[in-house]
This record gives C-alpha cells, structure tokens and sequence, in this order.
C-alpha cells in the first residue's frame, strides 16, 4: 500500500507525459503500480465539457490567468541562482532547483514557490550527494522562464523580459530572497591584511 501523495505524484507525472519507467523511477514504484494507477484514471468518468470549451492548458501565462506574484518572483530568484530547465521526453520540461541538505527550509520554500506558481504540477525532491533537488514537471515551465536556452547561463546573456521585470519590481524583496537563497552568503569578512601604504584593511 503506498501513500497517497505518492500515487497522485505518480498520476500527475503521467499527465504530463512522462513514460511509465521514468514515473517509476521518480516515485520509487514499480513500473506495474504505475500503469496500474495510470490506466484506472483513463478509466474512471470524466464530467463532459461543453461544445467548443477547450481543455486549460495548466499555464497561467497561456491560459491568461495571473501568477502568483511574491511566489513567481521568488522562483525567479531560486532559478537564477542555482536552477535549471532540462527538456525529457514528449516535450516535457523539469523545472529543478538545487538546494543544499544542511538548510531544509529552502527545500520547503521551494516546493511551496513550485506549487503556488504551477498549482497543476506536482512537486517532489530527488536525494543527491550533499544536495537535494526540488523538481516540478511541465511542458510550460519554459513559458513562465523565457531565460532557458542551450549552455550553461552563465555562458549567455540573461534579461528579463517585460512581464517579469514589472512583476519583480512589484516583489522586489522576493526576488532578493531567491537569489540570496540560492547563491547568497552570509557571514563576517575575517580577512585581515595590510594595504601597500602600510594601512590596515
């Protein structure tokens, strides 16, 4: 019997694309509980939709809705710093935010940021050596990241575009945050040494 957050991960995963092995390799299942919960959501009713209603794209930049702004602009921050955008299969995009173990409160900020920006995503940690990364998949994490591109970022130009610029001047703190927290330091400059004058520094 597995938990539930697992199984809904496991169907959210699939609704974006992801073939079975890879769910099963994320969730920690086997490949047959994955296919099993899959196919009973195909199977289960689904209300009908009006005539000429299109299905929601589960974006808020496509489907015109607003973002969350503090959360965005704090994403924002995070992805700059030390995420990062990678195209799997069928299109789909996993958003990962790489996030040191010796600080679990930036793990919960950024799946609480993912989850309020993406609510139609879900949201889950892969353990890795000394770092953990909190990952969210989608086919419209581009959309919302315009920065993502071939390289390493530091390798190529990064500029906001207007609609993200409006947004973290209207959240600037949240922005600060999330580069802070993902590439900031904080500490006492111990350093002592002497100018070529003779002056201390």
């Amino acid at each position: 019997m597995h938990p539930q957050i697992t199984v809904d991960t496991a169907r959210s995963l699939s609704r974006q694309g992801l073939i079975d092995r890879e769910v099963a390799r994320i969730t920690g299942v086997s490949i047959g509980a994955v296919q099993k919960w899959r196919t009973e959501r195909r199977r289960s009713p689904h209300a009908p939709r009006a005539p000429g209603v299109k299905r929601a794209s589960d974006c808020p930049r496509c489907d015109g809705r607003d973002l969350n702004k503090p959360a965005y602009s704090y994403l924002l921050g995070l992805y700059l710093g030390d995420g990062c955008l990678t195209c799997g299969h069928r299109d789909v995009f996993a958003l990962s935010i790489a996030c040191s173990d010796a600080w679990p409160g930036l793990m919960a900020a950024a799946k609480s940021a993912m989850s309020a920006v993406m609510p139609a995503s879900g949201v889950f940690s892969v353990r890795r050596v000394g770092m953990t990364e909190v990952k969210s998949y989608s086919k419209h994490w581009p959309c919302l990241f315009p920065q993502h591109g071939p390289g390493k970022k530091h390798t190529r130009k990064i500029e906001l575009a207007p609609w993200q610029r409006a947004i973290v001047e209207l959240c600037p703190g949240d922005f600060a945050r999330g580069l802070f927290h993902s590439d900031g330091w904080r500490g006492v400059n111990r350093v002592r040494g002497r100018l070529a004058g003779g002056d201390r520094w």
